[in-house]
């Protein structure tokens, strides 16, 4: 039987995301304004068919998936990459948080905006502040790192966007968050993991410093619908 993370993002969309899901009870899929992922329950060319006929033209929709995909040629394949899923659960955690981490909301969304143009973590919308439990750190009135939630599956929510303006690197901060966020995670009971592109060896190393350890290897799909 498949695990659950081996299907993120539909998984997510019938459990701790479904408030957000579009789509069937087979085919979900976020609002573009949330996020760009979807995701059917069997992975098949005739679900991901289906997504096809439900989203308006020059839609793109992200996959996340163990599984390769066998693309409809009704799609045109825009982008395709590997990401690591991490988890978290081992990862030892202080009991004081860093002084500087300041919960953001909804007026901080342009910086948020700005911040993740420029360090390109993955997507990021005007309404993904609303997976919840975003925070940062600010230098003076400028945001210049952050991190929050994003996929709530079962027992397992994700760390994302996480990310630091260029001109504040090596000051700890994505670690401070990262910590942050862990602990928020764990006093809900639940297991902390996320994912970052096989190729983003700093944040890598990052992640295996603190205790964070590859659980499998997963792809992404980026869809146009032409």
């Amino acid at each position: 039987m498949d695990h659950v993370l081996d299907n993120p993002l539909f998984n997510a969309l019938a459990s701790g995301n479904k408030h957000f899901a579009n789509g069937t009870d087979d085919v979900k899929y976020f609002p573009k304004e949330v996020s760009p992922f979807a995701g059917t329950k069997d992975l098949s060319t005739t679900s991901i068919a289906a997504l096809y006929d439900m989203l308006p033209a020059e839609r793109a929709v992200v996959f996340i998936t163990a599984k390769e995909l066998e693309i409809p040629k009704q799609w045109e394949l825009i982008h395709q990459s590997k990401v690591y899923q991490m988890m978290g659960n081992e990862v030892p955690v202080p009991t004081v948080d860093h002084e500087a981490i300041t919960p953001l909301s909804i007026n901080d969304v342009a910086q948020m905006l700005t911040l993740t143009k420029l360090t390109n973590p993955g997507p990021f919308e005007k309404r993904t502040i609303e997976f919840g439990n975003y925070a940062g750190i600010f230098s003076g009135d400028k945001l210049v790192a952050m991190a929050g939630h994003r996929l709530h599956i079962d027992d397992y929510i994700e760390i994302s966007a996480v990310c630091t303006d260029p001109d504040h690197l090596g000051k700890g901060y994505a670690r401070a968050l990262l910590l942050y966020q862990i602990k928020k995670i764990r006093a809900l009971g639940k297991t902390p993991f996320l994912h970052v592109r096989t190729d983003n060896t700093r944040a890598i190393e990052v992640y295996k410093n603190l205790g964070f350890t590859v659980r499998q290897q997963l792809n992404v799909r980026v869809l146009l619908k032409k």
